[in-house]
């Protein structure tokens, strides 16, 4: 029997987990048929099939699941030499694949990634930015490296680096009337037009749990799915809305739009990065997740 490169494992590997012969040529940066003829010449070599080609949902033979696991811990295995290697000649290289929800691929990741490069400048950063469950998704499939979210979620599979708390405010128009006060209590938050997030998105479900413990009921006039235009509708005076502090210093800067504290008490929002529990972090990575977990806010 041939010897198998170690790519040809990870290849079918990553097709296992994102179930997707899309996917897994993204991963590895070729094409859908590249996928399909690696896993053909692994058929002819093991003598069995390895996908159950007669089934709509993707499923794996017997002989396809023992291949997975074994060509993991092969994959695995090579990994870790590379980055003890690594690690020995003090090299910092290679590609890192973020996925990142919007707010922090474009407020806090581009001041860590530039001291990366500084310091590292054959490292290759790609970012990808997706809503939170496409995050977890990348990760838990391998599409992504490591994941940056808000109010991070456990996962039996995933390892959780807290690198920031972000600090929640109230944002509006600086010629509403709210804007000369001092401070802002959420109970006055009742008698406005509320621009939030969607309900599906983490930071929403965590501002409805602190107005709900405060007994405030209040109306979204409009939601959205970013905090791009979220803050876009505010700037316009099309309403108020509560943001994270990172996340409008330009428009502070710039008056385009007031930040006043919230007179109950500093509430913050996590900020974490996530990555497979079993996966073999390069140098580069480590460095990354060091950036950010001392640049906190």
């Amino acid at each position: 029997m041939p010897l198998m490169r170690t790519e040809t494992f990870k290849m079918f590997c990553d097709l296992a987990d994102t179930r997707s012969f899309t996917k897994a040529a993204q991963i590895s940066g070729v094409t859908q048929s590249a996928v399909s003829q690696q896993v053909h010449s692994l058929e002819r070599t093991f003598k069995s099939l390895l996908i159950e080609r007669s089934k709509k949902e993707f499923r794996l033979t017997r002989e396809g699941q023992v291949l997975y696991e074994h060509g993991k811990q092969i994959v695995q295995l090579q990994a870790s030499l590379l980055s003890k290697m690594e690690e020995i000649k003090n090299i910092v290289s290679g590609t890192i694949h973020v996925a990142t929800i919007y707010s922090i691929g474009l407020h806090d990741l581009p001041r860590h990634i530039q001291r990366l490069l500084e310091q590292y400048p054959t490292v290759n950063v790609h970012v990808e930015y997706c809503q939170a469950d496409e995050v977890y998704e990348d990760v838990l499939t391998g599409t992504a490296d490591l994941g940056l979210v808000a109010y991070p979620t456990k996962h039996s599979e995933l390892a959780i680096v807290p690198f920031s708390q972000d600090l929640l405010v109230f944002a509006c128009h600086p010629q509403h009337p709210l804007a000369g006060q001092k401070s802002v209590s959420l109970k006055s938050l009742a008698r406005q037009k509320l621009i939030g997030f969607e309900p599906g998105l983490p930071t929403r479900r965590a501002l409805n749990k602190i107005l709900r413990k405060h007994g405030v009921a209040v109306t979204h006039a409009m939601e959205f799915d970013n905090v791009e235009t979220l803050k876009r509708a505010v700037e316009i005076d099309a309403g108020v809305a509560i943001l994270p502090k990172s996340t409008i210093r330009q428009e502070v800067a710039k008056q385009t739009l007031a930040a006043l504290p919230i007179a109950e008490g500093n509430f913050y929002r996590p900020l974490a990065a996530i990555h497979k529990k079993n996966k073999v972090l390069s140098l580069a990575m480590k460095q990354l997740l060091t950036l950010l977990k001392t640049q906190r806010h």
